[in-house]
């Protein structure tokens, strides 16, 4: 890859390419968010993905980690930043509320930008494209490495599918002329769902975008109605609150053609209450991994209603599955083992961790750590995780990341992280801690303090606290199913008392 100096890369970040629609809730000039990853990309560079609820204690490992010496941020991340700008000599671009905070801003550069030509730059299928960060049982997240070829990999699997749907079922002679393809992103541009099956696949479908800010139900309707959305696509609370909001505003959303879910199981209860609010919609179901570029399984329409506890069938055509046991040996079909994945979508490695890729890598299969089985027509079932991962509307979030926050604060001698069922979100963080005798500690207290270490959406929502031991299995580890088994009953119990 050709050498170009940061002003260089700056000028050519700031240029935007032509010819695609993107429009924004409120701040229409936000086209920095999603172009100027394909503008990095376009140079050969790297574009390192950050959680933007990530505490500056959080932050400053991922740019250890990652080594970026360039960041957009708006004003509440720069706050988060501010501390570790000298330290890590970084060049920081405001953008948006935080245009005055910043020696550079993102105006500026955007009204100093050339459009001339750009020299080309020479970049290899398997170059990096990006770094997304994904939590583990480690407790600080893993930087996934993805390449050019794993993500237009999968940006082009589903654009394929997308191409052959009419084929397979051709629609009647009298349907209507379907709506241009428009897509809502609502979850973060920092996960993988909105990035490749929404961003990324929306360039070559010839997709309009829109992109909100914070998702509220009520807008999504909205601007579903008003822009002609065709493609829906978050997390499975999203889509119930938003035939919630089509009700209460009594609207139909008849442009909608396709409603997924993604970041998290769907609840099978749910899936018929959606397809029965829309009618007109394809229902979807999915699983991928940041580690696959999202590509995986899935399953839409009546397949998926008929089947709706299933987690989907392997998406064609340039990627195998198969399923292994603890050691790695193949099991039969029916049989429970670990999801295994071989394709060109997968990443190339974790960020500087090469036992970590060693430990997923088997003969160049991808150990994804779900587990699950595979019936004779091809449906795979998604049963449970190895990993202790929480997966809270979508965000995921390590126990281990949860436990050494809590293990910080003076009052707590050993504490347990697990997940605890929840009817909005799918899962929310439990925890249970022995405290210190004769250091008095509230829920709240430690709620307090954990603000300060972890992000929002890793604090627990409910903590359990006990003056003895925690119990241990027969490998003198912390049996974490006893403990969320016997707080779960606690809960069970206060919902028949009241």
């Amino acid at each position: 890859m050709t050498a170009i100096s940061l002003n260089e890369a700056v000028r050519r970040v700031t240029m935007t390419k032509p010819g695609f629609e993107v429009e924004t809730v409120e701040i229409r000039r936000v086209h920095y968010r999603a172009f100027k990853n394909i503008a990095i990309a376009s140079l050969g560079g790297v574009t390192v993905f950050q959680n933007a609820w990530w505490t500056t204690e959080e932050l400053k490992y991922v740019f250890e980690d990652s080594r970026a010496p360039l960041v957009f941020a708006d004003a509440e991340r720069c706050k988060r930043l501010m501390p570790l700008v000298n330290e890590m000599d970084l060049t920081v671009i405001g953008v948006r509320d935080a245009e005055t905070l910043t020696e550079a801003c993102y105006s500026d550069l955007i009204n100093r930008a050339s459009i001339a030509h750009a020299p080309d730059i020479l970049i290899d299928t398997d170059d990096d494209f990006a770094i997304m960060y994904s939590s583990g049982t480690t407790g600080h997240p893993k930087g996934v490495v993805q390449t050019h070829r794993g993500a237009m990999n999968a940006v082009h699997t589903w654009l394929m599918q997308a191409e052959l749907a009419p084929l397979i079922n051709p629609p009647t002679p009298d349907a209507s002329t379907p709506h241009r393809p428009a897509a809502l992103i609502v979850t973060p541009l920092f996960h993988v769902t909105a990035t490749h099956p929404l961003f990324l696949l929306s360039i070559p479908a010839g997709a309009k975008l829109m992109l909100m800010e914070k998702w509220d139900a009520i807008t999504a309707a909205r601007l579903v109605e008003s822009e002609k959305i065709t493609r829906f696509l978050g997390v499975p609370t999203q889509s119930i609150e938003l035939a919630r909001a089509a009700k209460t505003l009594d609207i139909s959303l008849e442009s909608l053609d396709n409603i997924g879910s993604s970041g998290a199981k769907r609840p099978p209860a749910q899936v018929a209450d959606i397809a029965n609010a829309f009618p007109d919609a394809d229902v979807a179901t999915g699983w991928g991994m940041t580690e696959t570029n999202t590509n995986g399984i899935g399953m839409v329409g009546d397949e998926y209603v008929r089947r709706p506890g299933v987690s989907g069938r392997l998406c064609p055509p340039i990627q195998e599955l198969k399923f292994v046991d603890e050691s790695g040996q193949d099991v039969p079909p029916g049989s429970l083992g670990e999801i295994t994945v071989e394709s060109p979508c997968n990443m190339r490695c974790y960020l500087n961790k090469p036992d970590a890729t060693a430990e997923v890598f088997q003969d160049g299969w991808l150990r994804t750590g779900d587990l699950g089985y595979i019936d004779d027509e091809g449906y795979v079932t998604i049963v449970d995780r190895r990993k202790n991962i929480i997966i809270r509307g979508g965000e995921n979030i390590a126990c281990l990341d949860v436990e050494k926050a809590l293990h910080r604060h003076p009052a707590v001698i050993e504490a347990c992280a697990f997940s605890v069922p929840d009817e909005r979100l799918g899962e929310i963080v439990g925890a249970v801690v022995q405290t210190e005798r004769g250091q008095p500690v509230t829920h709240d207290d430690l709620t307090r303090f954990l603000g300060e270490h972890i992000a929002p959406f890793k604090v627990p929502g409910h903590i359990w606290m006990q003056a003895t031991p925690l119990p241990r299995g027969a490998t003198k580890k912390t049996d974490r199913r006893t403990l969320r088994e016997q707080c779960l009953a606690t809960l069970d119990d206060r919902k028949r008392c009241s």
